[in-house]
């Protein structure tokens, strides 16, 4: 069994998967196609999906039962002791990258410390 989900895909995409799998709902297509045939149908998507993503999921031999493939998702699939588990970013976590510096706090400038701590 394989899904294939679009979102925000051209629509001449769409009409190619409808060639190998059934659109049972907008943009999720399922089928039972060959492995080759499902990684030719994958290598489209990935090039035809535009500012797209998608989401590939298949039957296979493994401890799951299932393995999955993104394409342009902020979610990733990552390996866990040989699972297969989504890594989702946490949104409230900085920024990867330098932070851009904003002023020093107010009130410890320098002659602010002076006015606080008596000095001069």
């Amino acid at each position: 069994m394989t899904v294939i989900v679009l979102t925000n895909c051209p629509a001449g995409l769409r009409g190619f998967l409808t060639r190998w799998l059934l659109e049972i709902s907008a943009g999720v297509f399922v089928g039972n196609p060959s492995a080759r045939i499902r990684d030719v149908l994958w290598e489209e998507v990935q090039q035809y999906a535009g500012q797209g993503r998608a989401l590939l999921a298949h039957t296979t031999n493994n401890e799951q039962g299932f393995t999955f493939r993104t394409h342009d998702h902020a979610w990733h699939p990552t390996d866990h002791e040989g699972i297969t588990l989504i890594h989702r970013p946490d949104p409230n976590a900085p920024a990867p990258g330098p932070t851009p510096q904003s002023g020093p706090p107010p009130g410890w400038s320098r002659a602010s410390k002076r006015r606080r701590f008596g000095r001069g």
